[in-house]
């Protein structure tokens, strides 16, 4: 049987983490952002969409 395509998205931090508050500091830290306009590409995941949805002034998130 052929395997499932997973789906992805695709997560850009666009605002500074440095000012924000501990948790959102630390969902960026979980995403795996390191700085500004850095993109990482992650299953799309219910895990994943809740911390990006927590943040969601902080990133740009596009389907990969």
């Amino acid at each position: 049987m052929a395997k499932k395509k997973d789906k992805q998205i695709s997560v850009t931090l666009t605002k500074s983490s440095a000012h924000a508050i501990p948790s959102h500091r630390e969902c960026v830290r979980g995403l795996g952002l390191k700085k500004m306009n850095h993109t990482v590409v992650l299953e799309d995941t219910p895990s994943v969409r809740g911390m990006v949805n927590k943040i969601d002034y902080m990133v740009r998130v596009e389907e990969a």
